[in-house]
């Protein structure tokens, strides 16, 4: 199979802050990779952008694996990855009646979402982690992992309040999201998602997302998160009012 590339030079200026940002986002604070499928759904359908964002996502789960890898809440991870995993089942059978406008629909809650909660919660108060909880987080969070890589929210809900070191949450967090990236290979495969386009330009990023996560690695120990994910959050729920926004003008015109 000879790959191709997207020819958009429009797409790969969005396409290198993106993935830039996933990688920081990944490697520094333990985001999952959320930001991204939404700010490339702006230039390409949202199924090519989780198409073309997952073989990133495992080389950065990759270099991640290892930076953290003594780092991880295996009591925790007990509970989160079979219940993502089941997720991902839900995601692969209901994704073909899914179309574009849905999913951007989707997004759009889930970035939207997920910025609101984290203005008008706060901080959460400590609390003992219950495993429904966990069940219930997990489940949802391989979902929405598997349809759009947004698989954060939802398990920063259940982790968050446990007030785990920050080390520990974070490689929680990338060591989750490896097995879950995993999964995702041979469902995309059967779905037809990895055509020669989206794997050469998946390629073709892939050093964007090695610099990227390294920096972010380099800059947790070095740097406070707080304006990182002022900005992040920013973008975040701009691009999600825009999904919003398009999902919704595109179904009543239909």
């Amino acid at each position: 199979m000879a790959l191709e590339l997207i020819a958009d030079p429009w797409f790969y200026a969005v396409a290198i802050f993106a993935v830039v940002l996933t990688g920081i986002s990944k490697g520094g604070i333990g985001a999952a990779g959320g930001f991204s499928v939404p700010v490339l759904s702006l230039v390409i359908s949202p199924v090519q952008a989780a198409a073309v964002m997952l073989p990133i996502l495992i080389v950065m789960d990759v270099v991640g694996v290892y930076a953290y890898r003594k780092d991880w809440d295996r009591r925790t991870m007990a509970i989160i990855v079979p219940a993502g995993l089941v997720g991902i089942c839900i995601g692969w059978f209901t994704f073909k009646y899914l179309n574009d406008d849905w999913i951007r629909l989707l997004l759009g809650v889930i970035a939207c979402g997920f910025v609101a909660f984290n203005v008008l919660a706060g901080l959460p108060k400590p609390a003992r982690p219950s495993r429904m909880k966990g069940y219930l987080c997990a489940t949802g969070s391989g979902f929405t992992s598997f349809v759009a890589h947004a698989g954060g929210p939802p398990l920063a809900i259940y982790l968050l309040p446990q007030r785990l070191d920050k080390a520990l949450y974070v490689g929680t967090t990338i060591i989750f999201f490896t097995v879950i990236n995993a999964a995702k290979i041979v469902p995309y495969f059967m779905l037809g998602l990895f055509d020669s386009r989206n794997l050469g330009t998946a390629i073709t990023l892939l050093p964007v997302a090695v610099a990227g996560i390294l920096f972010g690695i380099w800059v947790r120990k070095r740097l406070s998160t707080d304006w990182f994910y002022r900005v992040a959050y920013s973008l975040m729920f701009a691009t999600g009012a825009k999904l919003l926004y398009d999902g919704v003008s595109h179904l009543v015109a239909s």
